[in-house]
């Protein structure tokens, strides 16, 4: 009986975070594309300066780089946990449930990296509107996911 009341809580979890993943992989997409269009761009005679970093982005500061390449795994990775979410919300067994922790908790620990990015760009304090956008989902997603795969645990654990 328990975990048939679980069930909704985990299905308007597992649509809040699809929805938050995808806009942080929108904002993230526009970030680095961005960054490939307008970064650091050197000619054939000349040398790369002493302080050349490959993650440049010409928005933001030094973590930004580093932020937006793990906002974008994160995002990818939670929305491929969607997949597997959804299978076992429609199967709603413990046989679906390893799959879908797994992947989920994958994608939490990924979302927990960029949020440490997200932290540390928030404290050099040089960045755009988008990418406090971007901080700011990633850092509600750390919380929405653990609840996420606290809910599909707690279920299965009421079933026994």
């Amino acid at each position: 009986m328990a975990s048939e009341q679980m069930k909704p809580i985990a299905m308007l979890l597992l649509g809040l975070n699809f929805c938050m993943y995808v806009i942080v992989l929108g904002i993230g997409g526009w970030a680095m594309n961005r960054a490939i269009d307008h970064g650091f761009i050197i000619g054939p005679e000349l040398e790369l300066p002493a302080h050349f970093s490959p993650i440049f982005f010409p928005m933001g500061n030094a973590a930004t780089g580093f932020f937006v390449t793990f906002a974008l795994l994160a995002g990818v990775v939670g929305v491929g946990s969607l997949i597997s979410g959804i299978n076992h919300i429609r199967s709603w067994t413990s046989e679906s449930l390893p799959s879908a922790a797994s992947v989920a908790s994958i994608a939490w620990a990924l979302t927990l990296l960029a949020m440490g990015f997200a932290c540390k760009e928030i404290e050099l304090n040089v960045r755009n509107s988008r990418l406090k956008t971007m901080e700011a989902f990633l850092i509600i997603l750390s919380a929405t996911q653990l609840f996420y795969i606290a809910v599909i645990h707690a279920a299965a654990t009421s079933r026994r």
